[in-house]
């Protein structure tokens, strides 16, 4: 499958999650009709395409409440919500898809929902009488709901793998800054930053994943997740403007939008992460010593405005050539004067002093 259709798949899952997470009507008609045993056929989309396979059945046209979805529901027909599940359209109807499409289903009910799903594109809820299961059909993409308790234990684990990921990441940017005020950073350095940064990424998207799908009970995961998060920056796309090569410098951002679409096998060769950023270097080549430009580093100097670090490298090309820098030298750049000048040689070796104190052993 295309990784551009992988992504649509993911992005319309989440949207369908979000209709039926806890908190919504739905999610509450749906628990009632699971426990009751009764099983349900539902189509959530009242398009032209979906009117043309109702037979039969009751047009109600009366707005959805968890009460009358479940006791419609009782009936064996479908029931046929509008697009925005808002409104009830008609109840215990003959769905009558094209036979011809294949499913991968073996009750009658399922086989319905596949293919009306997949001839019709729209949303179909067909909930299991005698497994008392959920499952999600929408276009080719199907899905089984979880347990609220299930996801909110899996939620709990991906927190703590995102703490510890956390940790090494933060650990490496430490390493790396040392290293680029020592001059003795190295590509494999920066290369296994922008990798961790992409991990950590990873499982935040599984954790925001985990949030949309349990609604209102994912508010102490929501908080835990904005606690990690806190002091994370966007630091990933300043070692890449520090870097990149090739035209990229001034791109981080396609670099990352890139390596997001990778799979987990990509994203651990290296070698790979170096071409996206315009790198031509081979993995034995990974000792050789890199000169950062100092976006980064120049980030973390209190009051310093974008455009002013912007001149600054494009003034001196290089960290090194920065940190050298007299306070006249630094007063003829534009946007900078002789307290700024001041500013930025103090920021530095400030800067310096505190990260190689914190330098992990």
């Amino acid at each position: 499958m295309p990784r551009e259709t992988e992504q649509t798949v993911d992005e319309l899952l989440l949207r369908t999650l979000s209709m039926l997470a806890p908190g919504s009507v739905l999610h509450e008609a749906l628990e009632n009709i699971l426990r009751a045993r009764t099983g349900a056929l539902i189509v959530v989309g009242d398009s032209p395409e979906v009117l043309a396979l109702v037979n039969g059945g009751f047009h109600i046209d009366a707005e959805i409440t968890p009460a009358a979805l479940y006791e419609l529901a009782k009936m064996d027909g479908a029931l046929i919500l509008s697009r925005d599940a808002k409104r009830i359209l008609y109840a215990n109807t003959h769905l009558t898809p094209d036979p011809s499409i294949p499913t991968r289903e073996t009750g009658t009910r399922h086989r319905t929902a596949e293919r009306i799903a997949r001839q019709t594109g729209e949303l179909v809820i067909s909930i299991s009488q005698r497994r008392n299961v959920i499952t999600l059909y929408r276009g080719a993409m199907r899905y089984v709901m979880r347990d609220v308790g299930v996801i909110l234990a899996k939620a709990s684990q991906a927190l703590a793998t995102l703490e510890r990921y956390k940790g090494l990441y933060q650990e490496t940017l430490q390493n790396l800054s040392a290293l680029e005020l020592e001059g003795l950073a190295t590509l494999s350095d920066v290369l296994t930053c922008v990798q961790r940064a992409q991990m950590v990424q990873r499982i935040t998207s599984e954790i925001e994943r985990y949030i949309v799908e349990l609604g209102t009970e994912g508010r102490l995961v929501v908080m835990q997740l904005e606690e990690l998060l806190m002091d994370m920056h966007d630091e990933d796309l300043l070692v890449i403007r520090d870097y990149a090569s090739g035209g990229r410098e001034a791109k981080p951002e396609e670099v990352v939008a890139a390596l997001r679409q990778w799979t987990s096998e990509e994203l651990l060769d290296l070698t790979l992460i170096a071409k996206a950023m315009g790198i031509q270097k081979t993995a034995a080549e990974f000792d050789t010593p890199v000169t950062p430009r100092g976006y980064r580093l120049l980030h973390k100097i209190p009051r310093l405005p974008e455009p002013v670090i912007d001149n600054l490298v494009a003034h001196f090309g290089s960290l090194p050539e920065i940190m050298a820098a007299s306070i006249e030298e630094l007063d003829v750049v534009e946007g900078i004067g002789e307290a700024r000048a001041r500013t930025i040689v103090e920021g530095l070796r400030r800067l310096r002093d505190q990260v190689l104190l914190e330098r992990p052993m």
